[in-house]
């Protein structure tokens, strides 16, 4: 129990100080291959292109200790591009939705038409349109857009953030805010859980309290000797806390393992499941709306291409092939110290187009949830941690437990026979003869045949003899 709390001493502290797992950020991005037909209401033709793969390193820093039993941290991520583990290179040109003018423009739906038809003019004047052919660095870590400022102009505060604007803007290099999680130092069945997260217990982008709810670990590790039925760990991502459930046991190079994956509500409706009702407004099942904590724009989450999603968002694209081998999300966890030993975690990122009346760029877009890139980030414990890991958390307390059976099973025969010679030396006296000097004689019975004087030794005797 020593080895998996959060304590320097601890043999997982530098695991969980310094994560020594390679992980991998791999992108596929869509590529919309008839663009001016989906102007025109046609259904959207995607081909995705990628993976583009990223190695990810990540580590901890401003750890504080508190006397609650608790510590606080920031953890940071660094990306840097992979070009021999990827499909493409940033530099290539791919036709993806103009995802600022776009989103932009749905946003701006409810405003009066004198606002719209402003943003249009300004959208002509810097020649922008509902399609874009960027670079696959823009698209990803940002380009300098005018439209910014245009906006900002034009509705200020609408999209309250300046400089370059791109997918994962701020990903790279970057926190995922201040975690407080408990140390298990005086209470292990609580080690990992999050106390906060920048300060809060639980956050305000939902309709309720148990979306807003903080639950879980951060997502790294969890409490020692799980059981095979759920976990939980809140995604500053995802803005949300996430359960997923548990399906088989398994080995991950001779470690045992519990594997863990998404339920098929995770991203359900309200009306499907009515616990998600506080993600709402809905769409179909399967999609979670984020717009209230993506600053209002008209994004969802899901599993890659709709995996698990109400069909009629496949149906409504063409291009996509949903399958569980390629794009359910899993953690294989030891589930007797919760450390994760392998893990893919995947997710999609869409967004909602359509036609918007008085922004003529929009054309006739026909109301689509439309993926733009979907992601995974992977990794798994391999070379001297494992080999660590495996000695030290498996290998000899399997040995240890071992050696008690054993020493078990040599203690009973040596019981048993210690029992059987005490009860051989311990035999009920009568059952001892009466010539045992230790033994009191009974005087004879006289009669009318007895001597008045018997020899009894020589009664004895003739005993024995007989």
């Amino acid at each position: 129990l020593q080895n998996v709390r959060i304590d320097p001493s601890s043999i997982s502290f530098g695991m969980w100080k310094d994560i020594p797992v390679p992980f991998y950020l791999s992108v596929h991005l869509f590529e919309v291959l008839n663009p001016t037909e989906v102007l025109d209401g046609a259904k959207p033709i995607l081909r995705q292109r990628g993976p583009y793969v990223y190695r990810e390193f990540r580590y901890k820093t401003n750890i504080t200790f508190h006397d609650n039993d608790t510590v606080s941290y920031l953890e940071y991520r660094k990306l840097f591009f992979r070009p021999d583990l990827s499909n493409g290179t940033e530099d290539e040109y791919i036709v993806m939705p103009n995802i600022l003018m776009l989103g932009a423009s749905v946003m701006m739906e409810n405003l009066p038409n004198f606002v719209k038809l402003l943003l249009s003019g300004a959208l002509a004047g810097l020649k922008q349109e509902a399609f874009m052919n960027r670079t696959v660095g823009d698209i990803l870590w940002g380009y300098d857009d005018p439209l910014l400022d245009t906006i900002n102009m034009i509705v200020p505060g609408l999209i309250p953030f300046k400089g370059k604007f791109g997918m994962f803007v701020g990903f790279n290099n970057s926190n995922t805010g201040l975690f407080t999680v408990y140390t298990g130092m005086k209470n292990i069945s609580r080690v990992h859980m999050v106390d906060s997260w920048n300060g809060l217990k639980k956050v305000n982008y939902w309709r309720s309290t148990g979306c807003n709810m903080i639950n879980g670990t951060a997502g790294e590790m969890w409490p020692p000797f799980m059981s095979p039925t759920s976990l939980e760990f809140y995604s500053p991502d995802a803005c949300r806390s996430m359960t997923l459930v548990y399906e088989q046991s398994g080995e991950f190079k001779g470690v045992p393992t519990y594997r863990f994956v998404a339920p098929k509500t995770l991203f359900a409706n309200g009306t499907d499941y009515p616990p998600n009702e506080g993600f709402c407004p809905c769409r179909q099942s399967g999609i979670q709306n984020v717009s209230t904590c993506r600053l209002n724009a008209p994004m969802f989450i899901s599993h890659p291409h709709f995996y698990n999603a109400d069909p009629s968002l496949v149906n409504a694209v063409e291009g996509l092939n949903p399958s569980k081998e390629h794009h359910a999300l899993f953690l294989d966890v030891h589930p007797m110290t919760g450390i994760p030993m392998n893990c893919s975690i995947k997710l999609q990122l869409n967004q909602y187009l359509k036609q918007v009346s008085g922004i003529i760029q929009t054309g006739k877009i026909t109301p689509v949830v439309l993926p733009l890139l979907w992601f995974s980030e992977s990794g798994y414990i391999e070379g001297s941690v494992l080999n660590q890991f495996y000695t030290n958390l498996v290998l000899i307390p399997s040995i240890l437990d071992y050696l008690q059976y054993i020493f078990l099973g040599l203690s009973v025969p040596l019981i048993i026979s210690a029992a059987v010679l005490v009860m051989m030396s311990q035999r009920p006296t009568d059952e001892k003869s009466p010539c045992d000097p230790t033994v009191p004689s009974t005087p004879p019975q006289v009669s009318e045949t007895t001597p008045l004087l018997q020899d009894t030794s020589t009664s004895c005797q003739d005993a024995a003899e007989a």
